[in-house]
């Protein structure tokens, strides 16, 4: 779906995570990360144990050049990859906080 589309769910459902992490994604494939950024914290923020959304959020701080604030975002989704027992995005994470 486009970002139109999910903005519109978004305006119906402002507390909806899901519509808001979808609208991220998409805005993101449009190599929009500014403004998937509130989108993404909001999702962080809402749900604690939410691995994929602070690995997105991080790799999109990353990109804009913010490393230092996406660090705090990936040692998060670090200690969570760990906790779920998600080797893959472990391995992957490890790679990102090295090279910041």
């Amino acid at each position: 779906m486009s970002p139109a589309r999910f903005a519109t769910l978004v305006a119906q459902q402002p507390q909806n995570e899901m519509f808001r992490f979808s609208l991220a994604q998409a805005l993101l494939r449009e190599s929009r990360p500014e403004a998937a950024l509130p989108h993404l914290e909001f999702c962080a923020r809402k749900k604690a144990d939410w691995m994929m959304a602070r690995i997105l959020l991080g790799k999109t701080l990353v990109s804009l050049g913010r490393g230092a604030e996406a660090r705090p975002w990936l040692e998060q989704a670090l200690q969570l990859a760990l906790a779920q027992n998600h080797e893959d995005p472990e391995r992957e994470l490890r790679a990102l906080l090295a090279d910041l």
